[in-house]
């Protein structure tokens, strides 16, 4: 059961839906109203709140909250999601009620798929690859030829089957009590605008046929495709109570070749090619590698990447709690378990670099005895984080100070360029929040 406190925060964060949605119609949005007599707005046509973060900005995000009856979907299997969710073109406002666990690797009948069929006809067969490639008598060049080819043929297969392009002006929210979510799958939200995703538990987005590159660093690296939930070149996101693990499958059960990992793992929620406004608030991240990527490159897109990091729970997760370029990213009253999970151990929670400007404040970690504060965060020497408050095992520490005393070179710099604005719900202390989102984030909480 949510406690006193959080109930108390979902009744604010209607108060504050409503005032949103009639500020908006105000300006000529014409999104969902309620009088002030009515009920509370129901799950699936609520819109962000008011200064919750960067997606507040400009005319806010209110996702599907205008669709009509004939684009109101109720949905539970992998074909309904896809005629649900129509052409990525399509800027028709639509609310899509995830019911249940939804299999992307499913055919249209609901059969289950295995990476053997989208390997079929297709020449592919790993242990062909592993010979073709092997770097004793391949070397250290890029993968051609014919099992290259029908590698990229079953990827191929793979992809059209599990990835879902997300239009313009959607909600997809999974439906209360009905342990809601997406496994298998990879919800794709590029060049677009105005969505909002809440209450879906994003699970074992697997990648069957990742790519040998002999020439990512030192000794080669096995890279996988498909994040849980990627944005690409989108306007105003909100992504909320939703819950993203590798489970079943840890990395730690994952086979050797070559002398590296064959990952099968890539991103949990990637905000890259020039994303802005996001707000990524009250979700859970646990068992997991390479969490959260903001900004695809050092040359992404400056002016962007605007992105707000709020009330989430990492636990078990590797890196990238996000690793941010670029852009102005604002994290506060965040929780961090650095206690090694399903043989996840932290390596750097924050990362910044090219010159990105992060704000940290009141958020805290929980260490593991002998782990070293130091190693929280990383950087390039160009990257910025500033902010306080934050507390370590309870103390409020300077996790800047840490990192670069034990650094000689590649210091973070501790001024940004900018100060937060849209900070609704902020905690000016970081005291109670191990013990408070721990039941009030992640999908099932919403009701």
């Amino acid at each position: 059961m949510a406690s006193a406190s959080h109930r108390r925060s979902l009744r604010k964060r209607r108060t504050l839906v409503v005032t949103a949605a009639v500020a908006a119609a105000g300006a000529g949005a014409g999104v969902f109203v309620m009088n002030a007599n009515a009920a509370p707005a129901d799950l699936y046509h609520q819109v962000l709140p008011a200064k919750d973060g960067w997606a507040a900005s400009g005319s806010g995000t209110t996702g599907g909250t205008k669709a009509d009856s004939a684009h109101t979907f109720t949905v539970s299997t992998r074909a309904q999601l896809v005629k649900a969710l129509g052409s990525a073109s399509d800027t028709t406002p639509r609310i899509i009620k995830v019911k249940g666990t939804i299999d992307a690797n499913t055919d249209d009948s609901g059969k289950k798929l295995t990476c053997a069929d989208y390997a079929s006809g297709t020449g592919y067969s790993l242990s062909a690859y592993l010979k073709a490639f092997d770097p004793a008598t391949y070397g250290k060049k890029a993968p051609a030829g014919t099992q290259e080819k029908a590698r990229a043929a079953a990827s191929a297969k793979q992809k059209k089957n599990i990835v879902f392009r997300v239009p313009s002006n959607t909600t997809i929210v999974g439906v209360p009590g009905t342990k809601a979510g997406i496994t298998g799958g990879s919800l794709q939200i590029q060049d677009v605008k105005n969505v909002i995703v809440r209450n879906l538990t994003f699970a074992a987005t697997e990648d069957c046929f990742p790519q040998w590159d002999p020439t990512d660093g030192s000794s080669g690296e096995w890279n996988s495709n498909y994040d849980s939930v990627t944005l690409r070149g989108v306007t105003n996101v909100w992504a909320d109570h939703n819950t993203f693990t590798d489970a079943p499958i840890f990395d730690k059960s994952l086979k050797t070749y070559y002398g590296r990992k064959y990952q099968i793992h890539d991103g949990a929620l990637d905000i890259t090619n020039g994303s802005d406004l996001v707000t990524v608030e009250r979700n859970q991240f646990t068992n997991h590698d390479k969490t959260m990527l903001i900004g695809s490159s050092d040359t992404d897109s400056t002016g962007k990447l605007r992105v707000t990091i709020h009330h989430n729970v990492w636990k078990g997760i590797v890196q990238r709690a996000p690793l941010a370029r670029i852009g102005q990213i604002h994290l506060y009253n965040n929780v961090y378990d650095a206690t090694a999970l399903n043989g996840y151990e932290v390596k750097y929670s924050i990362d910044s670099r090219a010159k990105a400007q992060v704000v940290a404040e009141r958020n805290a970690w929980k260490l593991p005895s002998g782990a070293k504060t130091a190693k929280l965060l990383s950087g390039d020497g160009t990257g910025s984080v500033a902010g306080g408050g934050n507390l370590v095992n309870g103390t409020e520490t300077d996790l800047v100070a840490a990192y670069n005393a034990a650094n000689s070179s590649k210091k973070l710099k501790t001024t940004v360029n900018w100060k937060p604005a849209l900070t609704a719900d902020l905690q000016t202390s970081a005291k109670n929040l191990v013990t408070e989102l721990a039941s009030t984030t992640g999908a099932g909480v919403l009701d």
